[in-house]
């Protein structure tokens, strides 16, 4: 009877614990879903590695690295959160967002690549270095893209590009992004440190080449590596540039002034053995770390986004040639070299740079970190997260551009919205030679259209692997013949 009686009594208690399971399940879940609510929507897929993988297949693709991006922005809409080697990255793509991270007016973001792009340029690059770094840097380099500087490169630039061209009807085929990361080096190379033998510059490109293509690889240092074979490749770059600041600092100790230099090299060196730099530099000398890992990256920089963005604005041109072109012809110059103010009268040749950078967003995103808890388009973004600000989304946005996936340089008639172009970046950390990149891309242009016509041999648009800088696969080959 005894047990008899307790039974109505364990069912009740059992009936109170699971009610009260129950409420505590309901509010756990309640709170995940508030919790979850207040961050970006996504995935950080798997433990540890996230979704490294998927990203990594994106690199390995015909579409590019930029694919895993574009597929969450479908998915995700205009801020998303993922995960990659091992670190949480969040994605935005609207103009206000641009504006608050770039200009950077709270002090709440600072600069940081992936790790495998720090190893590669250096951790003293002005790419890679903190907010505080980057000023002091910044500080150096800035008198080296002077006006004089610009149009001393635009005469250059000139002589290189006429030079080259010259040969170009008697060579069939053309692989044009072959040949203007050839031209490019060449007139980096000569800026920074006053390298022209070709035997030596063929070695360096080869170098460069191999630390481009390291940058997204996962960073195992092992011998069979792609990683690993671009951070040897870094090694010897840096031999070479070591070498040339020892012998430059050789000619001034022994007063030698048979090697007279007009480069960015020789003037980083006078003002560090002049003492000239000022108290707001905290009068520090640039360390020949700092030099040579600042010099690796004005190669990079120079060179290999301004030969991608090169290629993709001869794609678009060859996609509308008829009144583009045309146009850009009727404006030949009589001159045997161009001059920095002939460029500021070619206004439908800026249009057409400014356009191809638009649509080809050869950086496409601009990473930075999270220095305290903030709020984002409405989500939570916690301290130490890295954010990236999706240039392309938002040069390719239809309620910022109209029409956006055409080609129509006549949109710069006017402005472009606010914080709505972003080739160079923007705020402090705006790249210091996007006035120097653009006009080395009008000189290309003027000088290939009014020389040339062309037809396309191979208008495969698949992009390269395990390249930083989106580029055609292919190299996009032509044919030349010279206009009449």
């Amino acid at each position: 009877m005894d047990h008899i009686s307790l039974c109505p009594l364990i069912v009740l208690l059992l009936c109170a614990v699971i009610l009260a399971l129950r409420k505590i399940f309901k509010t756990v879940i309640q709170d995940h879903e508030k919790s979850a609510a207040d961050i970006p929507p996504g995935s950080h897929g798997f433990p540890v590695i996230g979704e490294t993988l998927q990203f990594m297949l994106s690199v390995n693709s015909g579409k590019g690295f930029y694919e895993f991006v574009r597929s969450r922005r479908i998915r995700y809409g205009s801020c998303f959160r993922t995960s990659l080697f091992g670190e949480a990255h969040v994605f935005l793509s609207t103009t206000e967002s641009a504006r608050a991270v770039l200009n950077n007016e709270s002090g709440m973001f600072t600069k940081r690549y992936i790790k495998s792009i720090a190893a590669l340029v250096g951790d003293r690059s002005l790419l890679c270095a903190s907010q505080h770094h980057h000023k002091i840097l910044r500080s150096h380099f800035i008198n080296l893209f002077s006006k004089k500087s610009t149009a001393l490169m635009v005469r250059n630039f000139d002589e290189l590009v006429v030079d080259a061209l010259s040969g170009w009807e008697h060579r069939g085929t053309v692989v044009l992004l072959t040949d203007l990361l050839q031209i490019t080096f060449k007139a980096m190379c000569k800026m920074l440190i006053s390298l022209e033998n070709e035997e030596e510059l063929d070695s360096l490109q080869r170098d460069v080449g191999f630390v481009c293509e390291a940058m997204l690889a996962f960073p195992l240092n092992l011998p069979w590596t792609r990683f690993h074979k671009g951070i040897m490749a870094r090694g010897r770059v840096m031999e070479v540039l070591e070498k040339t600041i020892r012998e430059r600092r050789n000619e001034t100790s022994s007063h030698n002034n048979n090697n007279h230099h007009e480069d960015f090299l020789q003037q980083l060196l006078a003002v560090d053995s002049d003492g000239s730099a000022s108290s707001s530099d905290h009068s520090t000398k640039l360390t020949d770390a700092e030099i040579k890992d600042n010099i690796l990256t004005m190669i990079i920089a120079g060179q290999d986004t301004t030969a991608s963005a090169l290629t993709w604005m001869v794609k678009y041109l060859g996609e509308n040639q008829k009144e583009e072109q045309t146009r850009i012809a009727k404006q030949a110059s009589d001159k045997p070299f161009l001059e920095l103010d002939d460029l500021t009268e070619m206004t439908y040749a800026s249009k057409m740079v400014k356009e191809s950078l638009r649509m080809a967003s050869v950086v496409p995103w601009f990473p930075r970190v999270v220095l305290q808890d903030c709020e984002m388009e409405g989500y939570k973004i916690n301290k130490g997260c890295n954010i990236n600000i999706d240039a392309r989304s938002i040069h390719l946005d239809p309620n910022v551009y109209s029409e956006p996936h055409k080609f129509n340089p006549s949109r710069f008639d006017e402005e472009a919205k606010a914080n709505s172009f972003l080739p160079f970046g923007m705020g402090g950390r705006t790249c210091l030679g996007l006035n120097m990149a653009k006009a080395m891309m009008v000189v290309f242009l003027h000088r290939f259209i009014t020389t040339y016509r062309w037809e396309v041999v191979d208008g495969d648009p698949s992009i390269e692997k395990w390249t930083l800088f989106a580029r055609l696969k292919s190299g996009y080959p032509i044919r030349v013949s010279r206009r009449l």
